[in-house]
């Protein structure tokens, strides 16, 4: 199968801490992918190196056969490489469906005027009505964001991301802050997404990584420890010894 994103031999340092080192993997399309590992093993360095947040010191980025290490973020995503934040970064005053459409006409290049003739841009809207409704939060559509829960807020993060039609989705920490309760609803829509979207997220609830990912890549130390299946993972005793100890029972 061939893969949709692709590193090959990564590596970053800041002065003469390593934060990444040798990261090479191959996403496949369509497969859910868990980023699991310590606090500073490297999670989120990783996909900032492959949004292009970060430019690496050695190795390649590819999106299909395409290498993309040097283009800016802003042209990753147009080529359809899409991430969200630890923290959300959304606009409060917007209601979901201003701001999913105001993403929708930014990827077609119509955001400088949207808010001009916002009734010329029906075929937009829609879109974005289709697009919440797709994370089930069509009925926060009129909503501001400001107002809506914290796990609604993350989801609409989300829908941000899918507006820009990527074909792989990085997701950094998609609960964090999202009380517990609410937390196994956002995955579920995360899982329910189209099948041919390759999603990557970093997640530290065991349970929620054991549920909803199909495989698993482990970090340790800037680097890649082991990729494999849930059950690979949960039966390797190197990941057991040094990150999953008594989640893996889960």
């Amino acid at each position: 199968m061939s893969a949709v994103l692709s590193t090959r031999g990564l590596a970053k340092r800041f002065g003469s801490l390593v934060v990444a080192q040798d990261l090479s993997l191959a996403l496949p399309r369509g497969v859910r992918y868990a980023l699991i590992g310590p606090n500073g093993a490297g999670k989120t360095t990783l996909i900032n190196l492959m949004t292009g947040m970060l430019r690496p010191d050695a190795g390649s980025i590819f999106l299909g056969e395409d290498e993309i290490t040097s283009l800016a973020p802003e042209s990753r995503v147009k080529r359809g490489l899409a991430r969200t934040f630890q923290i959300n970064t959304l606009f409060p005053s917007l209601s979901a469906l201003e701001s999913v459409t105001l993403a929708v006409l930014e990827r077609e290049g119509h955001a400088g005027t949207w808010w001009k003739s916002l009734p010329a841009y029906r075929d937009a809207a829609g879109e974005a009505h289709e697009i919440l409704s797709s994370l089930g939060i069509a009925k926060d559509a009129y909503r501001l964001t400001r107002e809506l829960a914290y796990g609604r807020q993350r989801l609409l993060e989300i829908a941000l991301a899918l507006a820009t039609r990527p074909k792989v989705l990085l997701l950094d920490e998609p609960a964090a802050g999202v009380p517990k309760d609410e937390s196994a609803d956002l995955f579920e829509a995360i899982s329910s997404l189209a099948s041919e979207l390759t999603v990557l997220f970093i997640e530290h609830d065991m349970n929620v990584v054991f549920r909803f990912a199909s495989r698993i890549i482990v970090m340790v130390g800037g680097r890649i420890l082991v990729e494999g299946s849930p059950g690979e993972i949960a039966r390797d005793p190197e990941v057991r010894a040094v990150y999953l100890g008594k989640a893996a029972h889960g």
